[in-house]
């Protein structure tokens, strides 16, 4: 049986400072703390370190198993240091010289582009999707969704949201006009123009149009 979250938002904008007239449900937070900050390479090792933080973390894990290669691509490629956003268990090594060990337990995402530290956004958000040819994003957060293309307009909008067992979600309007479906499944995606890593997979239904892309959880979202 699908789950239903109470998340139909009244039309208001994205980040705007109205009332919000529904309510919403926070999800719980689990207990290993989320990360974001620079990745780089030294040697075969991968280092993080946290935005404001002086700590340099060696990455170990099965995540960080994972998407090594990939990586380590994206870091030859783009010659500096990529933006990541992730979760896990730091642990200290040599506090004097402000290194220590992350056991990653979940990366959200990897990127060259995009929103970084400075992202005055990321702490209302709760998922950002976008895609290439042609070029879409779609925010959603606790006052509604906001949906750019190319060319056109922004449009805020409200929503619904469906959680399936499988873990996939479903984010849906009829509003303006537009009959608007996103789905998002939980596999790793990669940016096809940018390289950039990514923990969902996503496609965007609009009208008779369908649109493939990547996805990450915001600030808002930790499941």
């Amino acid at each position: 049986m699908s789950t239903v979250r109470p998340l139909l938002f009244a039309l208001l904008p994205l980040f705007g400072g109205c009332q919000l007239l529904t309510s919403f449900t926070e999800q719980p937070t689990p207990a290993e703390p989320r990360f974001q900050g620079q990745l780089s390479q030294s040697g075969d090792q991968l280092l993080f370190q946290p935005c404001q933080a002086k700590t340099r973390y060696q990455l170990t894990g099965a995540q960080t198993e994972q998407f090594a290669e990939q990586t380590k691509a994206l870091l030859a490629d783009n010659g500096k240091p990529l933006f990541a956003d992730l979760r896990g268990t730091p642990e200290a090594l040599d506090l004097s010289k402000g290194e220590g060990r992350l056991v990653v337990s979940k990366i959200y995402r990897i990127q060259a582009e995009g929103p970084d530290c400075n992202d005055p956004n990321f702490k209302r958000l709760q998922i950002r999707a976008h895609g290439n040819e042609p070029a879409w994003n779609l925010n959603t957060s606790q006052r509604g969704m906001v949906l750019e293309r190319m060319g056109q307009p922004s449009l805020a909008l409200p929503y619904l949201e469906e959680q399936l067992p499988d873990g996939s979600t479903s984010i849906s309007t009829d509003a303006d006009g537009l009959k608007l479906e996103l789905w998002l499944t939980p596999q790793s995606c990669t940016d096809s123009m940018t390289g950039s890593i990514e923990h969902l997979t996503a496609e965007l239904r609009l009208n008779d149009e369908v649109l493939h892309g990547c996805a990450a959880f915001g600030a808002r979202r930790s499941d």
